[in-house]
């Protein structure tokens, strides 16, 4: 099990000091970052908890998964780890490599 925990349905007031509160009950807690949006810096209601050990972060789960922080409901699970952002292929056209498509070589 990763020490990485996802947190979602958060309410968009809360706060990180408010998980690393909440979090607390269940061990140490080594970071937390909730995920804003860029342009406003708004809350997504979502966020991140690290925990110091595999077990503190299980004993977050059972504990925490379901309870309410600022009347809201809030959901607990392992993190899942990031899809690597992957590059589309180039487009070629019908003419083939280095020709654009639709337009015919002159002979």
């Amino acid at each position: 099990m990763a020490k990485e925990l996802y947190v979602g349905h958060m309410s968009y007031e809360a706060t990180e000091d408010d998980l690393r509160r909440l979090f607390s009950v269940a061990g140490t807690v080594t970071s937390v970052h909730i995920i804003t949006d860029p342009e406003s810096g708004r809350s997504k209601g979502c966020g991140y908890v690290r925990m110091l050990t595999e077990e503190e972060a299980k004993e977050a789960i059972e504990t925490l998964d379901g309870a309410l922080l600022r009347n809201r409901v809030i959901t607990v699970s392992v993190a899942r780890p990031q899809k690597q952002a992957t590059r589309p292929a180039p487009r070629r056209g019908k003419s083939g490599p280095g020709g654009r498509p639709g337009k015919k070589r002159p002979s």
